[in-house]
C-alpha cells in the first residue's frame, strides 16, 4: 500500500519509480529465458518423437540464442558495484615514445569506439589533442548508456603494443605503452562539493577539425583543481559555456572516483601492490609481430585474433575480469 502523501514527495516518487524500473529489467529478461527453455525442452521431446531436419536445424540455433542471452544476464550478475550502472568517462594517454605511443593511444580509441557501436553505447569525444606527426597526445571520452562503467572498469590501466613500426625506415619492431583510465559518470544524484576558488579556468583555441569557428574564438576550456592538481579540458563544442559545462562534469566524475578512492584506501593499497599502473605492469600486451595475440596479464585470457580485438570485440576480456575480479572492483 502507498503510504499517504506518497505523490506529494516527488524525489520519493522517482526514487520508487527507478527501484520498479531496476527490479523489472532482472525479472522479465530472466521470465523471457525460462519460458524460451520450456518452449525448447517441449520441441526436443516432439522432435524426438517426429525428427524433423529443418526443424532441428532451427531449434539449435535457438539454444544457441538461449546460451548467449544466459550468457549476457549472468555478466551482468556481476555488476553489483554502487556505479557498475553508470555511464563512464574513459581517458587515453601515451606513454613515452612519441610517435608510436601516440599512434598506439589512437588505434585503442578506435577499439573503444567499435566497442560501444557494439552495444548500443554513444560515445562522444569531449576533448582530443592530436600529435604533430601522428595519433593523439591525449583524449577523453564520454561512453552513455547503462552500465557501460561496469563493463569499462576492465580496461584500467597500462596497455602494451609490439609490432613493426610503420614509423621505421628500418621496419624494426617496437614496443609501445598507453594508459587508460575509466571514472564513473556522476550525474545530479550525486553530490561533489567544488569551491569556485580553488578552480583555475582558462580559454584557448580550440585545434583539429572544427571549421573556421575553431581557429577564430578561445572557445576551449581548460580547469585546474588546486587541491588535487586534477586537469580537465573540452573543446569540442563551439559554445565557450557548453565546453565549461562539459568540463565540469569532468572534474565532478574525477573528483568523484578520487574521493571513492579515498574511502576505499585500505583495500585499494592492497589491490596496489598486485595491479599498480606502471610501465613494467602493464594488464594486456598486443602482439602484432612476429605472431599474433592479445594477453590479458590478469586473466590469462590469450586471443589470437588481434585484427577482431582491434576491431572491438572486448567482451571476452570484459567477462574473465568481472568473473576473477567483479566481486573486489565493486567501486
Amino acid at each position: 500500500m502507498v503510504e499517504s502523501g506518497f505523490w506529494d514527495r516527488p524525489d520519493r516518487a522517482r526514487e520508487v519509480i527507478e527501484e520498479v524500473k531496476w527490479l523489472r529489467s532482472w525479472v522479465e529478461p530472466w521470465a523471457e529465458l525460462d519460458s524460451k527453455a520450456t518452449d525448447l525442452v517441449e520441441l526436443a521431446e516432439l522432435l524426438r518423437e517426429d525428427p524433423d531436419v529443418e526443424l532441428e536445424k532451427e531449434w539449435s540455433r535457438e539454444v544457441l540464442h538461449l546460451e548467449k542471452g544466459l550468457g549476457q544476464l549472468e555478466l551482468r550478475t556481476m555488476l553489483q558495484g554502487d556505479n557498475d550502472h553508470r555511464g563512464a568517462i574513459l581517458t587515453i594517454h601515451p606513454g613515452a615514445g612519441g610517435t608510436e605511443s601516440q599512434d598506439w593511444a589512437e588505434m585503442l580509441l578506435r577499439m573503444y569506439q567499435r566497442w560501444a557501436e557494439r552495444h548500443g553505447y554513444d560515445l562522444r569525444i569531449l576533448d582530443l589533442q592530436p600529435g604533430e606527426e601522428a595519433g593523439i597526445k591525449a583524449v577523453s571520452v564520454e561512453v552513455t548508456g547503462k552500465d557501460a562503467y561496469g563493463f569499462l572498469k576492465a580496461e584500467k590501466g597500462v596497455h602494451r603494443l609490439v609490432r613493426i613500426s610503420p614509423f621505421d625506415a628500418q621496419a624494426r619492431r617496437h614496443t609501445s605503452f598507453a594508459s587508460v583510465f575509466v571514472y564513473p559518470e556522476v550525474d545530479d544524484e550525486i553530490k561533489v562539493e567544488i569551491d569556485e576558488e580553488d578552480l583555475r579556468i582558462d580559454t584557448f583555441r580550440a585545434s583539429g577539425a572544427g571549421g573556421q569557428h575553431v581557429n577564430k574564438t578561445d572557445s576551449a576550456i581548460r580547469i585546474t583543481h588546486a587541491p588535487t592538481g586534477i586537469v580537465v579540458s573540452c573543446q569540442q563544442e563551439r559554445s565557450q559555456h557548453k565546453n565549461r559545462s562539459t568540463a565540469m562534469k569532468m572534474l565532478r566524475a574525477a573528483l568523484f572516483d578520487r574521493a571513492t578512492a579515498e574511502k576505499e584506501k585500505e583495500r585499494d593499497a592492497v589491490e596496489a601492490t598486485k595491479k599498480e599502473i606502471g610501465w613494467g605492469s602493464q594488464i594486456r600486451s598486443y602482439v602484432f609481430q612476429p605472431y599474433t595475440m592479445v594477453n590479458d596479464h590478469r586473466t590469462e585470457l590469450k586471443i589470437s585474433d588481434v585484427d577482431r580485438v582491434m576491431d572491438g570485440d572486448l567482451d571476452p576480456f570484459i567477462q574473465a575480469y568481472l568473473k576473477r575480479f567483479g566481486d573486489q572492483s565493486s567501486a
